[in-house]
């Protein structure tokens, strides 16, 4: 039984992964938004799906993906997205808008909790002066903005987002919106027949229903969020339009789109609560724009399931229990528990592997596009390379980093995927295929190596200080260990500095320009010659490069993330501020298990000189250890 254990476990996470691609059941007489949420629109210069732009919208509004009503219920993003679109009268009581700062808060005479969600009737009697105060804060740069400034300028941006959305089909308090496209596609051939005959002018009775439509309309398409309307087969992206300027081009009751009646349709059943007819007729939109763009169809489809699935969350479980496995087999049940770890570590590196992966496939991109994709990245190459040394030495040690670092990136990755979609338009100079899958791949490759090393050295501080668990051999060990790992990381983080730098040529006209991120690149680099260096030359032994690993973590971190939050340089278009406390505070811990790492050897629990476990150098008539 000992040895299926393992496998069983492996066998109930694959079991826990599984049921994730299960819709949950529906409620008796609830609205089934399945179909819906699949159909592709384009929002943000990309085709996706509906639940991605309700997913996305709830995120930058209310930092969560789902929608906690007052009553205690859930909402799912496609279904709050549903009634945003088709009837906002409803969603506008929702509590979607996240209010943390105690200013803005006050400044709208709320209650002054630690987070307050509103709503948009709440807020609407504000809206002037929130506009009013977000334009100021838009009109200050960045780095000197105050957080009132940073809530206002967000609260301002995502009410901005939902008047968007809720234009994006039609008119607010739109009643039947089936009979009002039919009446103005009528009214619309009627006076083109009149016109044709003869017709000098339009009488009046003519042109006010047409001029009170053609109005209503322009507003559509110059606000919508989103574009709606589908071209026939073989249209590309350049032929999608809102449902404004599509209505502004009917002729006649014959040439409306496909996509405005069946949406008008979806929108007069969900209003007159049937739940059967939306669902019929998102089923029967769904089908059309299956034959008319089954690519496009098939590519909606599949990034719903990937939402549904949620990959990245489910990594990040199975690291940690991988983590605490690979932790405890020092203590008890080395050989089944070390076996578990790894298991689940490659269950969660193949879930980690097809997250990644359907990302590349989504956008048409390599895996590293923006900060987001890179923090996936480094915590899939620091997992690989983990596995690898787990798989050499097979301690445990090598699991307990993957497991770390997998989960400590994939953590920094949710909290930057906040912003809204991660899958974004490349900005111009980052638009180069081949360039995002040899400089930044190779770089960040480097930035995993960097990590892993610095995770490994904080694993022998932490058990030789605390611990009687790092033996002379375990040492030795993970000495060697962190030796590989930077030998790597040196060449990685070199070749992938060089190769910027010829991206530069081409892109600037100049291959060094001494630019923050250049600067942070050619940081690690010069870190890792000295780390090497020094071990070569015998400056420094175990405890020494440990330390020096560890100072490579916040070497790495300021080159990933600080030279973002500097606001200068050419590559400011990653520029951030909000994680500037945390990365400080990674820093300063970094520092302190440099300072653990020089207590001296008899303060090391694992490292006692009466317990025999050094080895000793002769000093005259004093030993001295050559740890």
């Amino acid at each position: 039984m000992k040895r299926l254990a393992p496998y069983l476990v492996l066998l109930a996470a694959c079991l826990w992964i599984a049921a994730s691609w299960h819709a949950p059941k529906l409620k008796p007489d609830s609205f089934d938004v399945r179909s819906f949420s699949r159909l592709p629109v384009l929002a943000g210069g990309r085709i996706k799906p509906l639940d991605t732009v309700a997913r996305n919208s709830l995120l930058i509004m209310r930092g969560k993906q789902t929608l906690r009503l007052s009553n205690g219920e859930s909402l799912e993003a496609s279904r709050w997205l549903a009634d945003v679109l088709f009837q906002a009268s409803i969603a506008d009581g929702y509590p979607v808008f996240a209010i943390a700062n105690q200013d803005v808060l006050g400044m709208f005479g709320l209650p002054q909790a630690n987070k307050r969600y509103c709503s948009y009737t709440e807020l609407q009697p504000y809206l002037t002066k929130i506009d009013e105060e977000g334009q100021r804060a838009a009109d200050t740069e960045a780095p000197k903005r105050t957080p009132f400034h940073t809530a206002i300028y967000n609260l301002r941006n995502s009410l901005v987002l939902y008047q968007q959305l809720k234009g994006s089909i039609h008119p607010e308090n739109t009643k039947d919106f089936s009979k009002e496209i039919q009446s103005y596609a009528e009214a619309v051939a009627a006076a083109g027949t009149a016109l044709k005959q003869g017709a000098a002018t339009l009488t009046d009775d003519q042109r006010a229903p047409l001029a009170i439509a053609a109005a209503r309309y322009e507003s559509l398409a110059q606000f919508a969020h989103m574009l709606v309307v589908a071209p026939p087969a073989g249209g590309g992206v350049a032929a999608w339009l809102s449902t404004g300027t599509a209505l502004l081009r009917v002729e006649s009751p014959a040439s409306i789109p496909v996509s405005v009646s069946a949406y008008a349709r979806m929108g007069d059943a969900l209003r007159a609560g049937n739940p059967a007819s939306f669902a019929r007729e998102a089923d029967a939109y769904a089908d059309w724009i299956g034959k008319q763009h089954p690519e496009l169809a098939g590519r909606a489809g599949f990034e719903q399931r990937f939402n549904l699935s949620q990959p990245f969350y489910h990594s990040m479980v199975l690291y940690v229990g991988a983590f605490l496995l690979a932790c405890a087999s020092w203590l008890v049940c080395p050989k089944g528990l070390r076996k578990t770890a790894f298991l689940l570590l490659v269950l969660a590196l193949a879930v980690h592997s097809f997250g990644m992966f359907s990302r590349m496939y989504l956008q048409g991109r390599p895996p590293v596009t923006n900060l987001y994709s890179s923090a996936i990245f480094v915590g899939w190459g620091a997992v690989l390379l983990g596995l690898v040394l787990e798989r050499l030495f097979r301690d445990g040690i090598g699991a307990a980093c993957a497991g770390m670092v997998g989960f400590i990136t994939l953590v920094i990755a949710h909290h930057l995927g906040s912003n809204g979609d991660t899958l974004e338009m490349m900005t111009a100079v980052l638009d180069s295929n081949l360039w995002l899958a040899t400089h930044v791949v190779v770089i960040t490759a480097g930035y995993s190596a960097m990590f892993l090393a610095g995770m490994l050295a904080v694993i022998y501080v932490c058990l030789g200080v605390f611990t009687r668990l790092l033996t002379r051999e375990s040492a030795q060990t993970l000495t060697r260990m962190v030796y590989g790992i930077i030998c790597f990381a040196t060449l990685f983080s070199f070749v992938g500095t060089v190769l910027g730098g010829i991206w530069a040529d081409q892109s600037w006209g100049r291959f060094w320009g001494w630019d923050p991120k250049e600067n942070g690149a050619l940081l690690i680099v010069l870190w890792c010659a000295i780390i090497l260096h020094s071990r070569w030359r015998g400056l420094v032994r175990q405890r020494g490069l440990m330390a020096m690993a560890i100072c490579g973590n916040a070497i790495t971190s300021f080159s990933w993330f600080g030279v973002n939050m500097l606001g200068v340089g050419l590559h400011t278009y990653g520029f951030m501020d909000k994680a500037f406390p945390w990365l400080v505070a990674f820093v300063l811990a970094q520092g302190a298990l440099i300072l653990l790492s020089r207590l001296p050897v008899r303060y090391w629990r694992s490292f006692r000189l009466e317990a025999g476990h050094c080895d000793f150098v002769a000093t005259g008539d004093k030993p001295r250890c050559s740890l």
